[in-house]
């Protein structure tokens, strides 16, 4: 299971929608490592001049590693974190998570970020089973 939703949040689910707030609450509390990595990244966008910020630092474990693939792999999940914190989010390998801000979308920094090119020269002998 990717969340461990509070009942009080599934009955509202269940009822209609969730706030962006009530859901990334959820997501903080069930992938924290995710959480904490994405929190970091945005930060580090916010308090510095590069046209973005990424981790390079590989999980601590596997359950740590799961948790980043859960996050954002997931659409909602994914999208519940770009809106939360005003970025645009991207993924490579298993750890490498990079915030963007929205108005760079498109760019070439981001484009060249993510492209299948960069996918390909990210690879390792170490992160193939990842």
């Amino acid at each position: 299971m990717s969340l461990d939703v509070p009942s009080a949040l599934l009955e509202r689910a269940e009822r209609g929608e969730v706030s962006d707030d009530e859901f990334v609450d959820c997501v903080r509390s069930s992938l924290p490592y995710a959480y904490e990595v994405v929190s970091r990244v945005v930060s580090e966008l916010h308090s510095g001049t590069d046209e973005y910020a990424d981790n390079l630092v590989a999980p601590p474990d596997e359950a740590a590693r799961g948790q980043l693939l859960r996050a954002l792999a997931s659409d909602a999940i994914r999208g519940g974190l770009e809106r939360h914190f005003g970025v645009k989010l991207a993924f490579q390998n298993c750890h490498r998570v990079a915030a963007f801000p929205l108005s760079s979308v498109g760019n070439d920094t981001y484009s060249t970020f993510i492209s299948t090119r960069a996918q390909l020269l990210n690879q390792s002998p170490e992160l193939r089973n990842c």
